[in-house]
């Protein structure tokens, strides 16, 4: 499917708020709004933003209900969403993708949102944006300015540089590799598998990141992506942050054992140490787009995901 891009924001565009995942914590998402007034946007926020339903952030309705809501404002120049959690995949099956296809915009998280990152993509064409979220961590006292320059790339159509000027950037493989930039979340990525929404890596540089995994989980998740033939099918990897995955028994292989151990096996260019995921600072992407991975001069250039 063609790649659709979103169009840039304006100082002054109306942009909605969603919770399609768990309750945000309320006090940093007000903070998180007030961050993109001071941008010059105006905001509206849904209405099962402040619902709590156990983990979730409303019933699966209400919250499909904001999603389609947002899409259909014709107002609404963006959609950002204000924590992740659990409870996305719960909405795959019931969105009208032909209103996102109609209503195309930007639209702007991560963590459980990788599962809309994914079906959105693969059933409209949509660039979507990997990036930190209102509640989860712009709301946050102690946001990094790198975080927060993020949201600029959707402003003014800008290639995502990243280098080793954000962090120290590690060879897993050697060698340059080309393709759209897919993935996110490891954990919702391997919950595609088998459902209508299954991921295409093929020719596709993954990006992976996770939080509060152990080693033997993230092997556990790998190899089964490996037996269902998804790495071989990547020409790159792009390894993001892996947040407090450290493992709690004596007995264990390291995390960068069994990160690189499936790498190494698939033996496509990759580089490791990329602070894209549960860290802060956070660095924004585009996914969907073309982008370039470099070894050896340790580079992710990351075409803009913006009109």
């Amino acid at each position: 499917m063609s790649e659709v891009k979103p169009n840039r924001l304006h100082p002054g565009d109306i942009v909605g708020v969603i919770a399609p995942a768990s309750p945000p914590n309320q006090i940093n998402l007000q903070r998180g709004i007030e961050f993109l007034k001071g941008l010059g946007l105006r905001v509206k926020v849904g209405k099962s933003v402040e619902k709590i339903y156990g983990y979730l952030a409303g019933s699966d309705q209400d919250r499909l209900d904001d999603l389609h809501a947002m899409f259909l404002d014709s107002e609404v120049k963006a959609i950002f969403c204000a924590s992740g959690g659990y409870g996305t995949a719960r909405l795959a099956s019931n969105i009208d993708y032909e209103i996102i296809k109609a209503n195309p915009k930007i639209f702007w998280g991560y963590s459980d949102i990788t599962f809309l990152h994914t079906s959105i993509r693969q059933e409209t064409g949509l660039i979507t944006f990997h990036g930190p979220m209102l509640g989860s961590d712009i709301g946050k006292e102690d946001t990094h300015a790198f975080s927060k320059q993020g949201f600029q790339q959707l402003f003014e159509p800008t290639d995502v540089s990243y280098t080793e000027r954000f962090s120290p950037l590690e060879t897993v493989a050697e060698g340059v590799a080309s393709g759209e930039l897919v993935g996110g979340n490891l954990s919702l990525i391997v919950s595609t598998l088998g459902t209508p929404f299954e991921i295409d890596t093929k020719g596709k540089i993954l990006f992976i990141e996770d939080v509060n995994e152990e080693p033997r989980s993230v092997d556990r998740m790998l190899n089964q992506l490996q037996m269902a033939g998804k790495l071989d099918e990547v020409v790159g990897f792009v390894i993001g942050d892996f947040c407090d995955c450290t493992p709690k028994r004596e007995l264990t292989l390291t995390l960068e054992e069994v990160i690189d151990h499936y790498v190494l096996s698939a033996n496509k260019p990759s580089l490791k140490g990329f602070m894209i995921g549960h860290c802060n600072p956070h660095i924004s992407i585009p996914l969907g787009v073309q982008a370039v991975l470099n070894t050896y001069d340790k580079s992710l250039i990351v075409e803009s995901g913006i009109l």
